[in-house]
């Protein structure tokens, strides 16, 4: 591989690594723990390899009891160093040979391959090319479980995996699905080798082979290479070695390892996630939620205090004076509530009745209808944290709608101009008339006692003391009913006004403690799948 060409794929990778921590990040805490704890592992493993040697590529030799594994890594490798026996298992614990042994202490410490061996050279296999080290295992299907742990640990590690089979235990389904499928998604770093070919006569290979391959197709690796070699007679032991020389010259083997790595961990991310994408929400999503808090929190009740406050009011300022007290006996719905502001006192909480089983109902399904219509089309697990999300707050939100409606000015101590005005003419309408009366007392009184009584001013014929009083009071009452009717429709006014001024109270409650914690949901759901499509 080229120089330029090994640091684009090195600078692809690293975007791809950057991006899938970036999905397990977002998916922490919402997709399933053992799946995003392995992309976890997947990157620990990455970000390990990749501080080390460079320069070596580790290639592991992976069989089955009684497949000639050790005896071909020997072959390989030109020594003798693993152990052969017909005693099985035989191999306990990793072997490596190791050509090129600066920097390979570190990757061996990490691999944890305490058994190291200095590699001579071998025809076929370069030194100057690259480092190399050889790995030869314990049997996968090992009785002892720790040999299987450590060959699975392995498996997860080595840049190159050569399986070896031999020709009665090829087609054995347990060394296909417990051990050769699961990594199908490592076939560009993947080998196959039929081993002990010489036990076959030469008419038999081919359909071997074939039948080989086939597996291997079905197992997701289908173009994945085949080599037929013979560690006892040395039959294709060149060949084989030279595609493991070919694979150290390129130097690509570690970058394509971890990019099947990242693609496994990004395919069962994906695949825990499920399918789908987030239709989120509008206005009209938004509008429909406060319009179910706000029938839940009463606001209609304080809307009607309002009005019949505004009323009050009205009637104790402008209303007929000898009558006028009669107002002042009614409690002020607002002050009632705890809604009536006393100047620049602040009012925490009303005295409005707490939410019961009815209005609890409605607010459970404001925040249903909601949560529903946010995470309709998204992936399942996503499609619940959208709806944990618009619930998350639930407790607090009665409280907090109560504590809004008392923190809304409802500008009830805004006083038309025209009070002032129709208060004027009450009162003067009031001492008109009084006047009249006192006038017509006077000279009622006069003739009592029998004193003269002076001549009383007319007006058309009418006797001016009695047009004062008679014209004072019924001015008085036209003014009451005058202002009745203008209260009325002012009190129309301040309660729409208190409406939307409550419900902009509520639309804020509901932004906080609901919309945004969805909308933070749905933005988080769809950054997972960004992040996963770029790692992919």
């Amino acid at each position: 591989m080229s120089r330029h060409r090994q640091v684009r794929t090195e600078s692809t990778l690293s975007r791809r690594l950057e991006a899938l921590n970036e999905a397990r990040e977002l998916a922490q805490g919402r997709l399933e723990d053992p799946v995003v704890a392995g992309v976890l592992a997947t990157l620990e493993r990455a970000a390990s390899r990749r501080t080390l040697s460079a320069e070596h590529t580790v290639v592991g030799f992976f069989g089955a009891t009684g497949s000639g594994k050790s005896s071909l890594f020997n072959a390989v490798a030109a020594t003798d160093a693993a152990r052969v026996a017909v005693r099985r298992p035989t191999t306990n614990a990793p072997l490596a040979m190791v050509w090129g042994q600066e920097g390979s202490a570190a990757l061996l410490d990490w691999l944890e391959v305490a058994d190291r061996r200095a590699g001579g050279p071998v025809p076929g296999l370069a030194a100057q090319d690259g480092g190399l080290i050889l790995l030869d295992l314990p049997d996968f299907d090992s009785v002892q479980a720790e040999n299987r742990r450590l060959v699975e640990r392995l498996a997860g590690q080595v840049d190159v995996l050569v399986w070896v089979v031999d020709p009665q235990k090829y087609a054995d389904a347990a060394i296909h699905h417990d051990f050769i499928a699961p990594h199908s998604a490592h076939g560009a770093v993947t080998l196959v080798v039929l081993n002990q070919v010489d036990r076959l006569k030469a008419e038999e290979v081919k359909p071997v082979l074939d039948s080989l391959a086939a597996i291997l197709d079905s197992d997701g690796l289908a173009s994945v290479p085949v080599a037929a070699v013979s560690a006892a007679t040395g039959a294709g032991v060149p060949e084989l070695r030279r595609r493991l020389a070919a694979v150290v010259k390129a130097r690509a083997a570690q970058s394509a390892r971890l990019a099947a790595d990242v693609q496994l961990a990004a395919t069962r991310l994906h695949e825990a996630s499920g399918e789908g994408s987030a239709a989120g929400v509008d206005g009209r999503h938004r509008k429909q939620l406060v319009a179910g808090l706000t029938q839940a929190s009463h606001v209609e009740d304080v809307v009607a205090a309002v009005r019949l406050s505004h009323r009050l009011e009205a009637s104790k300022r402008t209303g007929w004076p000898p009558t006028r007290w009669l107002s002042h006996l009614r409690q002020d719905p607002l002050r009632r509530l705890s809604l009536r502001r006393e100047g620049a006192r602040e009012v925490n909480r009303t005295s409005l009745p707490p939410a019961g089983p009815a209005e609890s109902a409605q607010l459970d399904a404001a925040i249903r209808d909601f949560a529903e219509a946010g995470s309709s089309g998204a992936p399942g697990p996503w499609r619940a944290a959208i709806r944990a999300a618009a619930r998350s707050h639930r407790a607090q939100l009665p409280d907090a709608l109560d504590e809004a409606i008392a923190g809304t000015d409802l500008k009830a101590n805004i006083r038309p101009w025209w009070w002032q005005l129709f208060a004027v003419l009450q009162w003067l309408a009031l001492a008109v008339a009084a006047g009249g009366l006192l006038w017509l007392a006077g000279l009622a009184m006069l003739g009592f006692f029998q004193m003269p009584v002076p001549p009383t001013p007319r007006v058309q014929n009418w006797p001016l003391p009695t047009l004062m009083a008679v014209g004072g009071a019924v001015a008085g009452v036209f003014l009451a009913v005058s202002s009745k009717f203008l209260a009325l429709l002012g009190s129309a006014n301040r309660a729409n006004r208190a409406r939307r001024l409550l419900r902009s109270g509520v639309a804020g409650t509901a932004q906080s403690l609901i919309v945004d914690p969805v909308e933070a949901e749905i933005e988080r759901c769809r950054a997972f799948q960004k992040a996963l499509a770029a790692a992919r």
